[in-house]
Parts: C-alpha cells; sequence; structure tokens
C-alpha cells in the first residue's frame, strides 16, 4: 500500500513538473498528459527491475564509474594530439561511450566476485578475524551440534542461508511422516540452539536464482563470504572441498575420537547379526564402530571375548576385523 501510495505521488510530480514545462509549447491538458506517461513509463521500468539484486546493481555502478574514469584519462591523452575540435569530440563521446559500456557488463558480469558492497564489507580491526561457519541442511538435522557446542568447541558466528531454512521447511512440511519428523527435529535443534544457549544464529537472505541446488549455492555463498560449511553430509565435502571451501565434517570428528585399536589387542562385544562373508558375525562397540568376528555365526546373539586382526578406515568409518579368543 505505501509503494502504490508513493507511485501516484510520484505521476503526480511529473504531471505537474510536465505542466509548469511544457505549456509554453501544449496545452495544459496535453502537457499533463505527457508528464503522467512519462511517470508511467519510469513505473513500469522499475517494475521490470525486481530481479534486479542490490549486489549487482552496485557492481553495475561500480563498473561503469571505472569506465568514464578511464575515458577520461585516454580522452586527455588526445588532447595532446593537433586534431579537430569538432573530430576531438566526438572521440571524447565515443570513448566514453565504449568505456561506460564495458565497465557496466564487466562489473555485472563479476557481481559475485564484487566483494565491496554493503553485503560483504567486513569491517574489523588489522589482523583481527571473524570465523564464520554456514550450516547446511543435514547438520541441522542431524541434532549433533546442540552437543558439541555445548562443550565450547565452536566459538564461531553461525550463519544460516535463507535457501537452507527454506529446504528445512519444505523438508518439516512434507507429506511423508519420516521426512516430517525429521524437518520438525531440525527446527526444535535451532531454537533450542538460540533460546536455551543463547546462540546468535544470523539469517543470510542473499540467493542464487540461476543456481538450482542447494549444495551448490551454499558452496557458492561459502566463497563470497570466505566462510566454513558444517556438515555431515559425504558427497557435499567432497565438492566443496574439490573447490577450494573449508569443511567441518562432524563425522570426521566423531571417527577421529574413536579410540585406536591395534592388531592383538582383545576385546568384548556382543555379536548382533550376520556379516556378508560365509559364517561371520557382527556387533558393535559402545561408539558405533563396526566388529567383523570370523567363524562366529553360531554366536549371534551372545557376549564373546575377540583378538583383532586388522582395521580397515573408509570414508564411512572404521572397522575392525577380529577372530575368536582361543
Amino acid at each position: 500500500m505505501a509503494l502504490f501510495f508513493v507511485r501516484t505521488l510520484f505521476i503526480l510530480g511529473c504531471a505537474f513538473i510536465s505542466y509548469r514545462t511544457l505549456d509554453v509549447f501544449f496545452s495544459p491538458l496535453l502537457s499533463i498528459i505527457i508528464g503522467i506517461f512519462v511517470g508511467t513509463v519510469i513505473i513500469l521500468f522499475e517494475m521490470g527491475m525486481k530481479k534486479v539484486s542490490l549486489r549487482g546493481l552496485s557492481s553495475s555502478v561500480f563498473g561503469l564509474i571505472l569506465g568514464l574514469i578511464m575515458a577520461k584519462l585516454i580522452s586527455d591523452a588526445f588532447n595532446l594530439l593537433p586534431l579537430n575540435i569538432s573530430i576531438l569530440s566526438l572521440l571524447k563521446l565515443t570513448l566514453t561511450l565504449i568505456f561506460c559500456y564495458l565497465g557496466f557488463v564487466i562489473g555485472l558480469r563479476g557481481k559475485d566476485e564484487f566483494n565491496i558492497i554493503i553485503p560483504y564489507v567486513r569491517l574489523r580491526r588489522e589482523k583481527e578475524t571473524e570465523e564464520i561457519i554456514l550450516l547446511d541442511t543435514s547438520i541441522i538435522i542431524d541434532g549433533r551440534i546442540h552437543d558439541i557446542y555445548k562443550t565450547g568447541f565452536l566459538e564461531a558466528r553461525m550463519i544460516i542461508p535463507r535457501f537452507v531454512l527454506k529446504e528445512l521447511q519444505q523438508i518439516a512440511d512434507s507429506t511423508d511422516p519420516i521426512k516430517r519428523q525429521r524437518g520438525r527435529r531440525g527446527l526444535e535443534i535451532l531454537h533450542n540452539l538460540q533460546q536455551e544457549m543463547g546462540v546468535s544464529i544470523s539469517i543470510h537472505e542473499e540467493d542464487f536464482p540461476q543456481i538450482t541446488e542447494v549444495d551448490a549455492k551454499l558452496i557458492k555463498l561459502a566463497k563470497l563470504l570466505d566462510a566454513k560449511i558444517l556438515t555431515v553430509d559425504f558427497n557435499l565435502n567432497r565438492i566443496a572441498t574439490l573447490q577450494g571451501v573449508k569443511v567441518l565434517n562432524i563425522n570426521e570428528l566423531a571417527n577421529a575420537l574413536k579410540p585406536v585399536v591395534f592388531p592383538g589387542e582383545t576385546m568384548q562385544v556382543r555379536l548382533i547379526r550376520e556379516g556378508k562373508e560365509y559364517n561371520q558375525a557382527v556387533g558393535y562397540l559402545e561408539d558405533g564402530t563396526m566388529v567383523v568376528v570370523e567363524d562366529a555365526y553360531r554366536l549371534i546373539g551372545q557376549e564373546v571375548k575377540v583378538v583383532v586382526t586388522s582395521v580397515l578406515q573408509t570414508q564411512a568409518g572404521k572397522m575392525i576385523f577380529t577372530k575368536l579368543e582361543r
């Protein structure tokens, strides 16, 4: 409603200015009509610029200013040549047009790398750095971030992109009961972080309409903000690392904190199910590490004492291969 009121005032202002300036050449009614027409055209042009972001506009203006400066410098150089005034004026006009166009286009194309505009200015003391961590959907749903934050290991500024929050809300509104439960759990985790622990979590409004995948948007934003991504998504971890973005993966942290075992050590484990190979049985340690026991299929459901034969470290975690103690 306020925008409609402002546009109406603008059209009335255009009509008044046109009436006062063009009444010498046209009739009062025609002057007012011309003013209304011009005001309407400008408003239609403004409505067509809805998709133009402030970041893109800022970078374009910066490129335009740079083009004007370059045109001025080169034009001044031509003043040293014995050229006709008309030719010199035409040359200056041409150079100004060319460099303004090039500057505007280059600034618009490079808007994603333009870090001087307001949303990305980071005013800080010399040698003082502010670490930024972006949260993705998987880490919010996972829930362990709540317990990790309690330990004090995460002291960086937390940011949730708007598109991640939107994806989390879509999961919470899903018709699938499992997805809906996971989404609501994620929203509850965020609420607990803010209310119980007083964590300041900012929501970043930047979106990239030309990019459809949420993971790709997250990596792009991390590059712009020079931020790290906190996740448990293995694929996102790999892709972000390949593109030079630092990733904090809680699963890797959990694997690193698991106790180290060596061949020859003994341990007790309860066998739960059969293994993939013949006569194998599988159990798990308290930290979730899988223990494969050879020749123990008959003992499933019992707690046995085993000897470690080898340890295999995989991307999914650690696997310990054992045999029954004799």
